[in-house]
């Protein structure tokens, strides 16, 4: 590995090299947002961005989308949709948004349970769930509007720190000197181990089941979250009489569930539910991941800042991953105008001190929520269960504490 970087490094030595402003690494749901958000950035400071995404994009002039039944979906908190409307990018989005109406907490075997409703909050959703595909050609067709300096598809061959922030080189032949590189790519390109980058991580011995489901009558909007003694499980409402499935199982015990056939599969779900959502009719294809709490070690260094999960990445169990996202990406391009109008640089360290000051509270509030749950509902004791119960019970009538637990649902905690 050292010696393939010292060679992509001397290559790029000898290849002329185009001077950005800012170098945004995947141009996924994070990056892309990323990247819209620094529009008026772009237009009014003449700030040159480029993305750099591995993945060939789908074609953008298809006038018709045919949404996928096996289609992946993310939950957009009502604060998540209200900073996409500041980019001017949720009218489109929400042609393709269910909301969530009605959020159910509850513990199998357990009378307690938890019921939030977007009137209580006086909201026309707590949420929505919207096709992550949808979302990106939203995303990237507003990006084709913008005047951005595409790598697509094309790879970081080799990342080169240097005075004024980092020198990238490209498997496309292009080479790129940036003042500020962002990583937004997942974590999966290992730049931030070749950086020396750390990542904590904390394995759960879980691993979630991802399909969608035909359910046999209207879900009404809501979605349900049910904690059982092999791990949560949520549906998340979609479109029609369908809905999204995250199914927690232990280590190893997803083997089985992913080879019985449908009718298995769904007689097993329907037991581990309950029929509560209705009779479930129809699987999809079934996806599996395992789950770990992962964490970088740094978070912003000259020149450098890391979004997304690259930065983070959470349990499913709260929906919190793509919202907690999206709160670094307005926070860092706050930091960026702020930086600009003092006259400096977009990579300089007091820009991105200042960005990390903002991120590390909300940060470290929603990895202590999220990973709380796992940990509370994780633990198998009857004192406990009924501790729990009462919890769900209590919550249900407390207003101050309803109140809290809808603001974390909405994205509004801050």
């Amino acid at each position: 590995m050292q010696e393939r970087e010292t060679r992509n490094a001397r290559v790029a030595q000898d290849r002329p090299c185009q001077r950005v402003d800012i170098a945004i690494v995947g141009g996924g749901l994070v990056g892309a947002s990323l990247a819209c958000a620094l529009a008026p950035l772009i237009e009014r400071a003449g700030l040159r961005v480029a993305v750099i995404e591995a993945n060939p994009l789908p074609d953008l002039d298809e006038t018709a989308y045919q949404p996928s039944f096996d289609a992946r979906a993310s939950a957009i908190a009502q604060g998540s949709r209200e900073r996409l409307e500041t980019l001017g990018l949720w009218t489109a989005m929400a042609e393709e948004a269910e909301p969530i109406r009605r959020i159910h907490v509850s513990e199998r075997g357990r009378l307690g349970a938890t019921r939030l409703s977007a009137e209580e909050f006086d909201v026309e959703a707590l949420g929505y769930v919207l096709p992550n595909a949808w979302m990106g050609r939203v995303l990237h067709r507003r990006l084709d509007a913008l005047s951005l300096d595409w790598h697509c598809p094309a790879r970081v061959a080799s990342i080169t720190p240097q005075a004024g922030g980092h020198r990238l080189a490209l498997d496309d032949g292009s080479v790129l000197e940036a003042d500020l590189t962002v990583l937004a790519d997942g974590g999966r390109s290992g730049l931030k181990e070749r950086l020396g980058i750390e990542s904590r991580r904390e394995a759960y011995d879980q691993v979630a089941v991802i399909a969608n489901l035909e359910v046999s009558r209207p879900h009404g909007g809501v979605a349900y979250e049910r904690f059982t003694p092999e791990g949560p499980l949520a549906l998340l409402p979609l479109s029609g009489e369908r809905m999204e499935l995250v199914w927690t199982h232990q280590g190893g015990a997803e083997a089985a569930t992913l080879a019985m056939s449908d009718g298995d599969f769904l007689a097993r779900l329907q037991q581990a539910f309950g029929d509560r959502a209705g009779h479930f009719r129809r699987v999809g294809k079934r996806h599996a991941y395992p789950l770990s709490l992962v964490t970088a070690t740094e978070q912003v260094r000259p020149g450098l800042a890391v979004l997304g999960n690259a930065a983070h990445a959470l349990h499913p169990v709260a929906g919190q991953g793509f919202n907690l996202a999206l709160r670094g990406v307005m926070d860092l391009v706050a930091a960026l105008e702020a930086g600009l109008d003092a006259g400096r640089s977009p990579g300089d360290m007091a820009t991105l001190q200042a960005f990390e000051a903002q991120r590390a509270t909300d940060r470290h509030s929603v990895i202590r929520f999220s990973d709380g749950l796992i940990r509370l509902f994780g633990i198998d004791h009857p004192l406990l269960s009924h501790a729990r119960a009462a919890g769900l019970i209590g919550l249900n009538l407390a207003g101050p504490l309803r109140r809290a637990l809808g603001r974390r649902a909405m994205g509004r905690e801050r």
